[in-house]
């Protein structure tokens, strides 16, 4: 009986779609002729009237079988349930291990200083030196040099602060120089060593890339240092006052504007110039090379005055081709 309602209904849908689609073609086949409005209620309606016969009539048994077969998988679901849960409690809890390549990492790291080198150099427990970032002091164990002007001065400063103290390092991006030195930013107590260096006037900044994370701030210090006439920048250092000059090209390149502090060399013998590149090379002109004359030196961005050019390669400086 379910079987011939289902025909029933298919026809009356069949019947429904082509009333409403094309009501002639009911017409030709029935002897009678309804409007589309009136096929669609009759159609619609039976339609209607056979889903309700046929779920009315379904056999009963295929109804029980199916409510068994959900009784069954139910029960087997609610099983599994069980037996996993009882796994799970008889288990022991998983462990996470934090490997170490997970664990942050911390790039301040703490290390006892056991021996003061020089202004700009310490050395660390383990016997590694340390060289501080974005700095530079006058020399003062350079065998290839001469003790420069305020040189013993930086040192003994940079013994004060530090030495076989506690200190905390930090690293920008480089891990060491060409010399095997770690290169750090360093911290003792409250104090930024790098920073009050060259504030005081103990250090010039000469910033070199890619470790520049605080260049702007050791410029802006050299300035205060510059501007009060401090350490390497009073009286003592300084062979002649500095002129100001008009602005040039080369003033505009590196972004400054208006005036500009054309520093002289600290002596007379002190005419080597040390030029740092747009790309951030260092190199240094020797008097009678070709772009000598042109190169004007800014200490502000780290550029500098040597006395030799063995100075000035310890430095970090390379000589120019032409």
């Amino acid at each position: 009986m379910g079987t011939t309602f289902a025909l029933l209904f298919l026809f009356s849908i069949i019947g429904l779609i082509i009333g409403l689609i094309k009501p002639a073609a009911i017409a030709r086949l029935t002897k009678i002729t309804l409007p589309r409005k009136k096929l669609a209620l009759l159609f619609g309606g039976l339609s209607l009237l056979f889903f309700i016969l046929i779920g009315v009539t379904a056999d009963p048994s295929t109804r029980v079988q199916s409510n068994q077969t959900n009784t069954a998988a139910a029960t087997i679901d609610q099983t599994t349930q069980a037996t996993s849960s009882g796994n799970l409690q008889n288990s022991p809890s998983p462990t996470l291990t934090q490997t170490p390549s997970d664990k942050p990492t911390d790039p301040v790291k703490t290390a006892k200083v056991t021996r003061v080198i020089d202004g700009d150099t310490i050395e660390i427990e383990g016997g590694q030196k340390v060289r501080y970032i974005g700095i530079d002091t006058p020399e003062t164990v350079d065998p290839r040099t001469t003790v420069q002007c305020f040189g013993k001065e930086a040192s003994d400063k940079n013994k004060e602060l530090v030495g076989g103290k506690e200190v905390r390092l930090e690293k920008d991006v480089s891990e060491t120089d060409k010399y095997g030195r770690l290169l750090k930013y360093v911290y003792v107590g409250d104090t930024f060593v790098n920073d009050y260096l060259v504030r005081q006037g103990y250090a010039r900044s000469s910033s070199y890339p890619p470790d520049i994370k605080y260049q702007d701030q050791f410029r802006q210090a050299e300035q205060e240092a510059r501007g009060t006439q401090k350490g390497l920048w009073g009286s003592a250092c300084q062979s002649s006052p500095t002129p100001q000059a008009p602005q040039t090209q080369s003033s505009q390149t590196t972004g400054t504007t208006g005036s500009y502090t054309a520093p002289q060399p600290q002596s007379g013998s002190c005419l080597i110039k040390g030029n740092i590149s747009s790309s951030g090379e260092k190199i240094y002109h020797m008097p009678g090379q070709n772009f000598y004359n042109k190169t004007v030196i800014d200490t502000s961005k780290g550029e500098r005055w040597f006395c030799s050019e063995a100075e000035a390669q310890t430095a970090g400086w390379r000589k120019a081709k032409v």
